[in-house]
């Protein structure tokens, strides 16, 4: 199965060109302002798309999705699965997403307390996860930038370490795009830096010992900006 991953386009679409695949992951800061009438212009790059399953997490940009949740996802439709703190199976691989980060400036989904990130990040699974989608980054991986801090989750890492996923999909941080093996997981930053960062591409089979990463296309960590 063939999973294209972007993150941070923030209506930048027309300039991303999509490669084929099966899924798409769209792993969070689809917008700007983050209103509902920014998710009708950002909902184009879902429409064009030709991915048979399209999958999206909310970002910290992506407000709407918090203050108005229900009428964000009906605008989705049917053929957009929009996953917060759940989960969905395509063909036997199974996703979990969770739009949850450190708090960042006056955005959506801050949680300001190690305590309050650890009890969103137990609420997925300890077993059965294939693929974790969250928009920020685990502390370590893919969440360096000119800030001094590091800006990934301590406690979101530490989930990670005992779910084990085969691949953990991300952005939020534009400049800290790329891949990381740990523990048999790939750690995947799929930002595309407002669309001038190609998308992620990764292929996963199953054989009789579940799920593993056959192929990786990651962009270089280096960008242009």
């Amino acid at each position: 199965m063939r999973l294209v991953c972007i993150a941070d386009t923030h209506l930048f679409h027309d300039d991303l060109q999509l490669p084929a695949g099966d899924v798409l992951i769209h792993a969070g800061d689809l917008l700007r302002g983050g209103d509902l009438e920014e998710l009708e212009q950002g909902l184009v790059l879902f429409s064009r798309a030709p991915h048979k399953t399209k999958i999206f997490v909310a970002g910290n940009h992506d407000q709407c999705f918090e203050e108005h949740q229900q009428r964000a996802v009906a605008l989705l439709g049917p053929d957009i699965t929009c996953l917060q703190d759940s989960g969905v199976t395509v063909d036997g691989l199974q996703f979990w997403g969770s739009p949850w980060q450190p708090a960042f400036n006056d955005w959506a989904f801050n949680l300001r307390t190690p305590a309050e990130l650890a009890n969103k990040w137990a609420l997925i699974p300890e077993f059965g996860v294939d693929v974790l989608i969250t928009h920020g980054p685990p502390r370590g991986l893919g969440d360096g930038s000119a800030v001094a801090r590091p800006l990934g989750c301590l406690q979101l890492r530490a989930r990670v370490a005992v779910v084990q996923p085969k691949l953990h999909v991300f952005g939020h941080i534009h400049q800290a795009g790329g891949a990381w093996h740990e523990d048999g997981t790939l750690f995947v930053n799929c930002t595309t830096w407002e669309c001038e960062r190609p998308a992620s591409v990764v292929d996963l089979e199953r054989g009789p010992d579940g799920w593993r990463v056959t192929r990786q296309d990651i962009p270089p960590r280096e960008t242009a900006r």
